[in-house]
């Protein structure tokens, strides 16, 4: 397992998908599989760094650990924000139009429609979320 400890600010999202794609990478991860964590992380880090503090300042702990059999990525993020478990909301009706859906909870619809696994506990003051994506290398590319 690898962590990256960052202030929970936007502005350190590259700094977040960096050190995410840099493991990837090691393992052979197709771009296209790749490309859909980043999504993922990026929904899910922007979340943590606009609403987990409010308007304080906080840190976010990011760790990834690589599975072997079968290969997988598990990517954990940690904070210690107000306590919020984002798949706890009812899904959006994506039947709706845009204009009449409620607004919000896209994102982590599509984080749980791209992921293997996505899961939440709030454990010692702490969210702790963790997605999973299986790292199937004869995706062609």
């Amino acid at each position: 397992m690898k962590e990256l400890i960052v202030e929970a600010k936007r502005e350190n999202l590259l700094e977040v998908q960096s050190f995410i794609d840099e493991q990837l990478e090691e393992v052979g991860c197709p771009m296209t599989t790749q490309i859909a964590i980043d999504v993922a992380v990026e929904e899910l880090f922007v979340n943590i760094a606009s609403y987990a503090y409010g308007k304080g300042e906080g840190i976010a702990v990011v760790q990834v650990t690589v599975h072997e059999d079968p290969l997988s990525v598990e990517i954990t993020f940690i904070d210690s924000g107000r306590q919020y478990d984002p798949l706890a909301k009812e899904d959006p009706d994506v039947t709706l139009s845009a204009k009449e859906r409620k607004k919000g909870g896209l994102g982590i619809f599509m984080v749980k429609n791209t992921m293997d696994n996505v899961s939440y506990e709030y454990k010692d003051g702490k969210n702790i979320l963790t997605i999973k994506k299986n790292l199937n290398r004869t995706i062609i590319e």
